[in-house]
């Protein structure tokens, strides 16, 4: 019997025209507080978080539960005080020392093409399971082994061309999506996804199932599968 996949949510925040950050070197930030505790909760009630290696690149992320008495609650129900984190790498180009592998008392879990897995194995050490998934890893495969492994609930936090890749592949079940009154305006900066061929189009439209304020920023949330939970 095949696993069953993990239920995926994408959560992201862009700005009104489309770019989840500028070229600065520092991170924009598009959330504001409320939000970002919102985002939190999400994280503690998930079983694992997944980013790309750009992302771990680029902001290098801690993608920790922040708040404690979150994180108590967790430990209360016999889970690690942070879920598991995720990243995937087409290279291997990913640094041991990134907070990803130092920060938090938590699982990790690097998913790469089988011939970089051997390399990574030597580079990370004792500090995350490398697993190495064909020629080049498909989401659905990713999805896949994560199941095998138990975990229900998987929170998908960006960049770009990962939540293309899960979006194109019609994996999604939600989508969490937040828009900023803020624009950027650069042609370099990157956007919230690629161009690709998405299941959702004019004929067959995305299921709005909420929208809400939260202060200076409005969450949409988008049904995007029949397992969609309120």
């Amino acid at each position: 019997m095949s696993p069953v996949r993990p239920y995926v949510t994408l959560s992201c925040a862009m700005s009104i025209d489309g770019y989840l950050d500028d070229t600065d070197a520092r991170r924009l930030t598009l959330s504001n507080a409320a939000d970002l505790d919102r985002v939190d909760d999400l994280r503690a009630r998930s079983d694992a978080i997944l980013v790309g290696a750009t992302t771990l690149r680029r902001d290098d992320p801690r993608l920790l539960v922040r708040d404690a008495g979150r994180r108590e609650r967790r430990v209360a129900a016999g889970l690690a005080e942070s879920p598991t984190k995720v990243t995937v790498t087409s290279t291997g180009d990913i640094s041991p020392d990134a907070a990803f592998f130092t920060t938090g008392a938590c699982a990790r879990i690097v998913y790469c093409p089988q011939e970089r897995a051997a390399i990574l194995r030597m580079r990370l050490g004792e500090r995350a399971t490398v697993v190495g998934l064909g020629d080049s890893v498909m989401m659905a495969g990713l999805l896949d082994d994560l199941g095998a492994r138990g975990v229900r609930r998987l929170l998908v936090e960006g960049g770009g061309s990962v939540l293309t890749q899960f979006l194109a592949a019609d994996l999604v079940d939600e989508l969490q999506l937040v828009i900023a009154p803020v624009f950027v305006g650069d042609a370099g900066a990157p956007r919230v996804v690629r161009p690709a061929h998405f299941p959702w189009t004019a004929p067959r439209r995305a299921r709005l199932a909420a929208s809400v304020q939260i202060g200076d920023v409005v969450l949409l949330r988008y049904a995007l599968s029949e397992r969609f939970r309120r």
